[in-house]
């Protein structure tokens, strides 16, 4: 699944591409917004909350998609206002389609997709913990939250949005590796868990920033994680095959990669 620093390009790629514009040409295959058409709306603001893209429009309505375990937004130049030839053949399969002038945004396999009303935002993600991509993001505040699952493991605890929002299996996984912690620690006896969650923060914000995503700062094939993907590998630090377990409560569970050496508890 897409985590918070695929989410954030994405927001930004789309806020670049399509903010400030008036929309010219919209087709949205989805069971619920089936006729229902944004062309002439203007686009005030894209952004990313948890592993939502949110589309703000100046009718008061957002437009509201969740990428899941394959979806991503596409950009394309436009010609006249719609898809051009080169863009028009990725269209097909595609949840959402969105013009202006300049830009097409392509949504593929988009695991969400509905039109709520701008301020009943809070209902729609108020269950989500804070959100670690954010600007005004307080480890301190959101390290209560993770610290009161108590004997939960502290891999299941970042993956569940519920509690922090953005942090998926790669960046639970590396950033664990990073603060020597196996993944099914309880979460009460994990240390400093502020500092746990602004480095975990940190890795996510510096592959939004990268060319492409990379857990270790390397954008190099083979390089762009620590643990996490490289199952039976030597551990980068100490040379340990690189070990993983489940995490979580099935079938929910996710993969959980960790050094045994490095890692020891």
């Amino acid at each position: 699944m897409p985590e918070g620093d695929i989410l954030k390009r994405a927001a930004a790629h789309l806020n670049q591409a399509l903010a400030g514009r008036r929309i010219t040409y919209c087709l949205l295959r989805w069971p619920s917004l089936g006729g229902t058409d944004l062309t002439g709306q203007t686009v005030e603001a894209v952004s990313a909350y948890g592993k939502h893209v949110l589309m703000r429009l100046d009718s008061g309505y957002t437009f509201r998609s969740h990428l899941r375990m394959d979806g991503l937004w596409l950009i394309e130049p436009a010609v006249d206002g719609r898809p051009g030839p080169a863009s028009r053949a990725q269209t097909w399969n595609s949840r959402a389609v969105l013009a202006n002038e300049s830009w097409v945004g392509i949504g593929h396999r988009l695991g969400m997709a509905d039109l709520i009303r701008t301020h009943d935002l809070p209902y729609l993600i108020g269950h989500l913990g804070p959100d670690v991509m954010a600007d005004q993001f307080d480890p301190d505040l959101a390290a209560q939250r993770v610290l009161d699952q108590g004997q939960r493991g502290i891999g299941a605890t970042l993956l569940d949005q519920r509690v922090v929002a953005g942090i998926g299996t790669i960046y639970m996984a590396e950033t664990l590796f990073e603060w020597r912690v196996r993944p099914d620690r309880p979460t009460k006896d994990v240390p400093d868990v502020p500092g746990l969650l602004a480095h975990a923060r940190q890795l996510l914000r510096r592959s939004a920033a990268a060319r492409t995503p990379t857990a270790t700062g390397v954008t190099i094939r083979g390089r762009t994680s620590l643990v996490h993907g490289r199952l039976h590998q030597p551990c980068r630090r100490c040379g340990t095959p690189i070990a993983v377990m489940r995490v979580g409560q099935a079938p929910l569970d996710r993969p959980a990669f960790y050094c045994p050496t490095c890692q020891p508890d």
